[in-house]
Formats: C-alpha cells, sequence, structure tokens
C-alpha cells in the first residue's frame, strides 16, 4: 500500500465510524423483559386485550357497540385529555364491562375511552373480561 492508498482508506474509516446515520438505522424488536415490565405497570399495546369498565345503562350500550373503535385519552396535569391509543370494542362482558382490543397506541388503567357523549374507564383487571 503506497501513502495515498493509506490516507485513502483512513478517510474512509473515519467517515464510517463518524457517522450518525449508519448508528441510528439499526433497530431491534421490543424484548420480551420490556414487555412484562409494561404488563406490570398496566400498559397495554396493539394487539393486546384491555378492559374497560362502564355504565351498563342503556344509552351507552347504544352509543357504543360491537366493533367501534373508542378514542383513548389520559388526564394531564391540568384536567386537559390526551390522545393516548384506541381500543376496537370485541364484546360486551354482563352489564358493566367490555372487551377490547388496542389498535394505537398504549393505553394503562385509568384512561379514557370515549365515543360521542358515552364513556368508559380503562381498568387493569383484566380477569373481569375473560
Amino acid at each position: 500500500m503506497n501513502i495515498s492508498e493509506r490516507t485513502a482508506a483512513c478517510i474512509l474509516l473515519l467517515l464510517v465510524l463518524s457517522s450518525p446515520r449508519l448508528a441510528q438505522a439499526v433497530s431491534y424488536p421490543l424484548l420480551e423483559e420490556q414487555r412484562e415490565e409494561k404488563a406490570a405497570k398496566g400498559i397495554s399495546e396493539k394487539g393486546e386485550a384491555a378492559c374497560l369498565f362502564q355504565s351498563g345503562t342503556a344509552d351507552v350500550r347504544k352509543a357504543i357497540n360491537i366493533g367501534d373503535v373508542l378514542t383513548v385519552f389520559r388526564e394531564g396535569p391540568n384536567q386537559n385529555l390526551k390522545e393516548v391509543g384506541k381500543v376496537r370494542v370485541l364484546s360486551y362482558v354482563g352489564d358493566d364491562y367490555l372487551k377490547g382490543e388496542v389498535v394505537e397506541g398504549e393505553i394503562m388503567a385509568g384512561d379514557i375511552a370515549k365515543k360521542g357523549n358515552a364513556a368508559s374507564l380503562v381498568i387493569s383487571a383484566r380477569e373481569r373480561c375473560k
């Protein structure tokens, strides 16, 4: 190798090592540990089951139907609601619960799922919706 070839090789090596784009191009799938940690915190993600508590009144049953997609909100520090996800209603469970599936975002216990004027509370007790 002559001096110009060595110089070119060093410059090329420096460019490759200093490029931040290459480091950002690699992504890894969510590890099972991370899924378990989120589940322990009561966080549900896309494709996971969700259980919602609702009043069981006739007006709620008229407003929320199986297959409907409800927008899920989380209350912020100033009592403002921020959209955090969406849930598809899969079935009614008894008079007071809805079984759903998260179709977008991340939801957790205490969030509010709404369709029009009807609202349901996301709860963490998934066994109630089995």
